[in-house]
C-alpha cells in the first residue's frame, strides 16, 4: 500500500482468477450441462485508500485504473497512467451477485473498508467487485482471447485433468493449444448440434456451451 499524487491507490495480488467452466465428454446420457469449475482469467483483490475521490463511488461505472505488478489505482480517464476502464461495479461478493459483461478483461475486487471520511461522507466503503475492461488491446474477454472471468461463445478450451477444462487463446499462442471450441450456447444439452464433443458450463440463461474438436 502506497499513497499517490492524487486518485485512489489500492493494493492488489496479481493471482488473476476467473470462472471457466468444466465439461463432461459427449455422452448419450441426458445429464445437465453443469461441469466442474475450472480456472482461468484475470481478477485481483484491491483494498481502497482515499487521497482524493474521482467520484461518488470508488470505481464507479465508467472510471477508470492504473495498474502495475502490485497495485491498483483510480486515475482520470484521461491521465496517461490509466490502463482499464470499469464496466460494471457491484456490491457484494462475485459469487452472489450479477456476473460481469461477457467480454470483461479482468474482475477487481474490493475489500471493505471504514475509514474516517469517505467520498459520501458516511465513513465506508462497501465490500464490492469492478469488471474492467483494457483501454488497449490485448483484450483476453474477447472471443477466442484466451481470459477474462466468463467462457463464452468463440472461446477455446484444453482439457485441464478428469472432467475439467482450462481457456486458452484460440490463436494458439497461449501456454497451451487449444483442443475445443465453444460454437454455441443452448439452455440444454440436446439443443447441442451433433458435432458437439465437449459440454462447457457458462453460466447465465443459456448454460450449456457446445464445443467442437479443433
Amino acid at each position: 500500500m502506497y499513497k499517490a499524487r492524487c486518485g485512489w491507490v489500492v493494493c492488489a495480488l496479481l493471482v488473476m482468477v476467473a470462472a471457466l467452466t468444466g465439461c463432461d465428454r459427449l455422452s448419450g446420457s441426458a445429464d445437465s450441462g453443469e461441469g466442474r469449475l475450472g480456472e482461468n482469467g484475470e481478477s485481483g483483490r484491491v483494498t481502497p485508500t482515499r487521497t482524493a475521490g474521482y467520484g461518488a463511488e470508488f470505481l464507479g461505472v465508467d472510471e477508470c485504473s492504473s495498474f502495475g505488478r502490485t497495485s491498483f489505482t483510480e486515475v482520470a480517464c484521461s491521465s496517461e497512467r490509466a490502463a482499464a476502464r470499469v464496466v460494471a461495479r457491484h456490491d457484494g461478493k462475485q459469487s452472489e451477485g450479477p456476473p460481469c459483461p461477457a467480454t470483461t478483461d479482468f474482475v477487481l475486487h474490493i475489500s471493505e473498508q471504514k475509514p474516517s471520511a469517505d467520498e459520501d461522507g458516511d465513513g465506508a466503503v462497501p465490500q464490492g467487485y469492478a469488471c474492467m475492461r483494457n483501454l488497449q488491446k490485448p483484450h483476453p474477454g474477447d472471443p477466442g482471447g484466451g481470459g477474462g472471468p466468463r467462457t463464452i461463445v468463440g472461446d477455446c478450451v484444453y482439457s485441464a485433468g478428469e472432467g475439467e477444462v482450462r481457456e486458452t487463446a484460440c490463436d494458439g499462442k497461449g501456454e497451451k493449444s487449444p483442443e475445443y471450441k465453444v460454437t454455441s450456447a443452448v439452455e440444454k444439452r440436446a439443443e447441442c448440434p451433433a458435432s458437439t464433443a465437449l459440454y462447457v458450463r457458462l453460466g447465465g440463461p443459456k448454460p450449456v456451451g457446445c464445443a467442437r474438436p479443433l
